[in-house]
């Protein structure tokens, strides 16, 4: 990982690690996880919109749009849009210096504890613990 890093980025280094599934503490695998959505939605998850909106802009029912949205991606909205922000947030703290409130709001969470808590559940580490483990030191 040492060399990967050295010519390829720490970036490409932690995208290694993670595909690899290396970890020498061996606890639990869930911050491997790299999240890629159908579309390149990582650079869009501020633009403000709701359900609604976009069941419209489809021509479709909320409901429908909802069943269909769960088909495709197996995320409800809800759910897509979380992962989506927690890994825009993951990738700040692996290779920014920034705290992780700063990180929070650049995501589009307010509150600390609820993006505690949704970052800890997907990630099974706390945004500090990420941090730690996975920024340039």
């Amino acid at each position: 990982m040492h060399l990967i890093e050295k010519y390829a980025g720490r970036e490409m280094a932690i995208y290694a690690a993670k595909y690899f599934v290396i970890d020498l503490d061996r606890n639990f695998q869930s911050p491997f996880i790299v999240f890629n959505g159908l579309k390149d939605h990582e650079h869009r998850f501020k633009d403000k919109f709701t359900v609604d909106q976009l069941a419209d802009k489809f021509n479709i029912s909320r409901r429908t749009f909802e069943r269909r949205f769960k088909k495709a991606t197996r995320n409800t909205i809800a759910e897509y849009i979380q992962r989506v922000k927690i890994e825009a947030a993951k990738k700040r703290l692996e290779i920014g210096r920034r705290a992780v409130n700063e990180v929070m709001n650049d995501v589009g969470y307010s509150d600390i504890q609820t993006f505690r808590d949704i970052f800890k559940r997907i990630t099974g580490m706390t945004p500090i613990e990420y941090k730690e483990k996975y920024s340039k030191k």
